[in-house]
């Protein structure tokens, strides 16, 4: 009788011993014209613990078994003379009938059995072909190249090769750990359960359980989601405005909002889920590129007295921010105990080690010059570090051509009133997101804009066709409040708005760095172009100073087309 190493066939059967009765074990890669025929065996089953088909060990089986596939090849494994305890190689050896397999495996007893059923501790792992790692949310596959193996692991819906690990992800839900394993079932097929899961592969990132829910709330903007393959769950976060999958962090992310939250615990609590919320800690770089939590918080009577002046929202983020920044750089000192030239020292490091920019730097000084003069009272101070000189940018500007594109791509009804909306009166983002259906006054043809930058009212224009939009989407959406409601009724999102021109954008093809504030400019250019006077201009943008307006006579082109370049003149 001839013995040669295994290797891969199309089918193959063997005996083994479940639950206390012999049977055939039947290993076949997924087909279900194949399982079709496999079922016409009396008591022919599938078994989870092995994930595999097995039939009766017996003559009208194994004939059975034989004319359904002829090609069917009969492994016996026994164990080898000699070798090492932990160590077993399985060998193949063809047999014709029943009788043959019962005689090959006669006097090894229990050993026999094991080495059938393939017990993973008796695996070599350095002779290992294929070895699957199984998380909650994923399937780690790592075997040799082979172009057939290459097209069935392809099958898999959103299977993807990883080059840095030379591996397999495909995902773990449904049937795919079971397609998996009967694939490659017939090699020797290590499996490793791992029931945490390290997002992304890093240290420092969460470790979630299979029975976990884990929101990370990423500086009050984002939302991170990670759970385990939960088909329920996921439909329901899906739900959400902008809630999308994030391959680099293998989570799911959305803008933080606190209904989102709360949406989310609870749908995840009712499905048995332990809620788990973090807010994740903000790092700062030190010289020598060493980092360092940020974990001392504000003190109460700085953000008390910001919110006493009636700083708006934008500010108090900034202020906030910058502060908690400086007061961490010194995080082993008292507040009362950084001096002067300490102060100074943080602002120098900004500008060497940092390298902010200019609007970033003049901000910090605000921010903590806020506190030690305007919340403890002292005297105006001024730090000896000179103010930098702020970079002139001209802004970006659509043609009146690419706005009309831009517009035409948003096929959403209310997010083509949005973007309209701030076109059609120059608007900020936060004006835009404060609207209410009161501010729009269709009988003078304005919009109201109340309480913006600087705390002034102003008035802009409206224009026919966006009041034309606006109506049909009112009739549609129906607003209580708010000209444009979020999801439970709240104020729209502004991030929400900078998404929907993103995708505008993308659908147009326009190559320029468009934002939601480069329609407002565009829309002071395009009045500017059509002889609008500056003045006008100004108060229909809310400018205190004509010099910040005046910089969009940098970007106009009109007129350009009446100048001659000197070059033109040269005889060459």
């Amino acid at each position: 009788m001839r013995f040669r190493i295994f290797e891969v066939e199309m089918i193959k059967a063997s005996k083994i011993v479940h639950r206390n009765e012999a049977r055939i074990r039947v290993d076949f890669p997924y087909n279900a014209e194949m399982v079709s025929k496999l079922r016409q065996i009396a008591d022919a089953r599938w078994s989870k613990t092995m994930d595999a088909w097995h039939v009766p060990y017996s003559s009208e089986a194994f004939d059975k078994l034989k004319s359904l596939f002829p090609e069917v090849e009969i492994v016996t494994s026994v164990p080898i003379i000699g070798a090492r305890p932990d160590v077993a190689l399985r060998l193949e050896k063809k047999e014709e009938s029943l009788e043959q397999i019962e005689e090959s495996t006669k006097g090894h007893g229990e050993s026999a059995k094991l080495v059938l059923q393939k017990s993973p501790k008796l695996i070599d792992k350095t002779k290992v072909d294929v070895e699957i790692t199984v998380t909650p949310m994923h399937l780690y596959v790592k075997l040799p190249k082979n172009e057939t193996d290459i097209q069935f692991l392809k099958s898999f819906r959103y299977a993807k090769w990883d080059n840095a690990n030379y591996q397999w992800v495909v995902p773990n839900y449904n049937r795919n750990l079971s397609l998996l394993q009967s694939y490659f079932g017939s090699r020797r097929l290590q499996v490793n359960e791992k029931v945490s899961l390290r997002v992304a592969g890093d240290a420092d990132q969460p470790i979630v359980d299979k029975g976990q829910f884990l929101a990370l709330n990423v500086h009050n903007r984002t939302l991170k989601l990670y759970f385990g393959y939960n088909k329920a769950l996921i439909d329901a976060v899906k739900r959400l405005a902008l809630c999308k999958w994030n391959g680099t962090d293998n989570c799911w992310t959305l803008p933080y909002s606190e209904p989102s939250v709360k949406y989310i615990r609870e749908f995840a609590v009712a499905n048995g889920l332990e809620w788990m919320y973090r807010e994740e800690q903000k790092q700062k770089v030190l010289p020598g590129n060493r980092s360092e939590t940020i974990t001392r918080a504000n003190p109460e009577s700085y953000l008390a007295k910001l919110r006493e002046l009636r700083y708006s929202t934008n500010t108090i983020d900034s202020y906030t921010y910058m502060f908690r920044e400086f007061i961490n750089y010194y995080a082993d000192k008292e507040l009362d105990d950084i001096t002067e030239k300490e102060i100074v020292l943080y602002l120098q490091y900004l500008v060497s080690e940092r390298k902010v920019s200019t609007s970033y730097q003049n901000q910090a000084i605000n921010a903590i010059k806020f506190y030690y003069e305007r919340v403890m009272g002292g005297r105006r101070k001024v730090y000896l570090i000179e103010r930098p000189r702020e970079e002139k940018y001209l802004p970006e500007v659509l043609s009146q051509e690419e706005v009309k594109l831009l517009l035409n791509a948003t096929d959403n009804l209310k997010h083509k009133a949005i973007l309209m909306t701030i076109y059609s009166g120059g608007l900020r983002v936060s004006e835009a997101v404060n609207l209410k259906i009161k501010d729009i006054d269709s009988s003078r043809m304005q919009i109201r804009v109340s309480q913006s930058k600087g705390k002034k009212d102003r008035y802009t224009l409206l224009s026919k066709k966006a009041l034309e939009i606006l109506r049909k989407y009112v009739s549609e959406y129906k607003p209580k409040d708010w000209l444009f409601e979020g999801l439970d009724g709240e104020e729209y999102s502004r991030r929400t708005i900078t998404e929907i021109l993103r995708k505008s954008v993308e659908k147009t093809g326009i190559k320029k760095h468009v934002t939601v504030h480069t329609l407002r400019h565009s829309f002071a250019t395009h009045l500017l172009e059509a002889g609008t006077d500056i003045r006008y201009i100004q108060s229909l943008l809310g400018h205190e100073n004509t010099k910040t307006t005046e910089i969009y006579t940098h970007i106009t082109t009109k007129g350009f087309d009446q100048i001659k370049s000197p070059l033109d003149n040269l005889d060459i």
